[in-house]
């Protein structure tokens, strides 16, 4: 039985090898995520650190009326600038971040005791000017604070009875764990690496055979035809356990070239360790994804639909990987028992560097496969009937 499942395993490998489109579409989805993660940590790590390091520029309307504030902001290296006669109107256009407004009243009510307002024009949906907003806070806010404790100290309060409680802060953040959102994205792109490289194999093996009527004349062959859809499901294998190597590669290309301490003033490194462990945790998603392919490669009529569907196939597993990059999830054994989403959780692991239990990695690994068993059993049974011939 293995030898005949060899001689169709060869034949489609051939195939594929000669159809170079097929395989060239999935070495771009292999790259695909390395270059784009680099991409992204290129843009936002230096969008960030030039927020960090620069000194903030703040446009301020009426800043004659409030000398003294206007001081404490340049003793805290904040560059003052005469604001647009309409804030507002600059902000929406782009023009500015954020502004200050001191009305004329300030002075009088600043020395009356009284509780002085200013205006800090902003617009919160525009990601790239919160770093700018966030500091003008809590400038505002720390001199608010800093003319509350003199007042009391002149009254003969001792600012001690403002402070209830102090806060000692300790940040127990790792450098990998502080580049959270990047690494949290690497499952992403890693699972959707492998479906997309076994894709275009299986999809010109099944539907494409049909179309062209190389299919029937090999299921007439005096071959069990679950050995066929069998032989035909591991040829794509290779493939998708190829792209997983590259892309795997092309992130530990893209950590170790870019000048990561100068985008995101930390280094992170994959080293072979870790890049083998994720390797070996992701093969039985190699065995899903080829399997669930297989299935709705059997079922699609044509070439064109198959290729409509088999996309979404890999965006729906990958899709949490995604999520974990912005809702964290415990890596507790129910959660192993969910096929490729026990996985990601694990990769995050390893890419972290945190302890890891050996019996998730079993647990995740043994129903990922007992998934992929079902699904090609099923895949098999569309094989034996006359549906993968006719199409209907």
């Amino acid at each position: 039985m293995m030898n005949k499942i060899l001689v169709i395993f060869q034949k489609e490998i051939l195939d594929n090898m000669r159809d170079y489109r097929s395989w060239m579409t999935g070495l771009f989805w292999a790259l695909f995520g390395p270059l784009i993660l680099g991409g992204m940590i290129m843009l936002l790590g230096s969008s960030i650190r030039e927020n960090v390091d620069e000194s903030l520029v703040l446009p301020v309307l009426g800043a004659e009326n409030a000398p003294n504030l206007i001081a404490f902001l340049e003793q805290q290296d904040v560059i003052i600038n005469p604001a647009p006669a309409d804030p507002e109107a600059a902000i929406l256009s782009g023009d500015i971040n954020v502004a200050l407004i001191i009305p004329p009243d300030y002075g009088e009510d600043f020395s009356a005791g009284e509780t002085a307002k200013v205006q800090l024009v902003f617009d919160s949906t525009r990601q790239s000017a919160m770093v700018d907003i966030n500091r003008a806070q809590n400038l505002l806010e720390g001199y608010g604070n800093y003319i509350g404790l003199l007042r009391l100290s002149l009254r003969g309060i001792s600012p001690e009875v403002m402070r209830a409680i102090q806060i000692e802060e300790v940040d127990t953040a790792t450098p990998q764990s502080q580049a959270l959102i990047f690494l949290s994205m690497l499952p992403y792109f890693i699972i959707f690496a492998i479906f997309n490289g076994a894709s275009p194999v299986i999809t010109d093996a099944t539907a494409g055979e049909r179309e062209r009527g190389s299919l029937e004349p090999l299921l007439i062959n005096p071959l069990p035809r679950g050995w066929i859809a069998i032989g035909k499901m591991i040829s794509a294998m290779p493939f998708a356990t190829v792209n997983l190597i590259i892309t795997l590669a092309g992130f530990a290309a893209v950590f170790r070239f870019l000048p990561m301490e100068e985008l995101l003033g930390i280094q992170i490194g994959l080293d072979i360790g870790t890049l083998l462990a994720v390797f070996l945790i992701c093969l039985p998603i190699v065995f899903l994804a080829c399997a669930i392919q297989t299935l709705i490669a059997s079922y699609a009529k044509t070439a064109k639909e198959a290729g409509t569907y088999l996309p979404f196939i890999g965006l729906i597993p990958s899709l949490p990987g995604l999520a974990l990059a912005f809702l964290p999830v415990k890596p507790e054994l129910w959660t192993m028992l969910i096929p490729t989403f026990g996985q990601q959780i694990l990769i995050n692991q390893f890419l972290r560097a945190e302890p890891i239990s050996v019996l998730n990695i079993v647990v995740s690994a043994f129903l990922t496969i007992i998934l992929s068993i079902v699904v090609t059993f099923i895949a098999i049974k569309l094989y034996e009937g006359e549906r993968i011939i006719t199409g209907k």
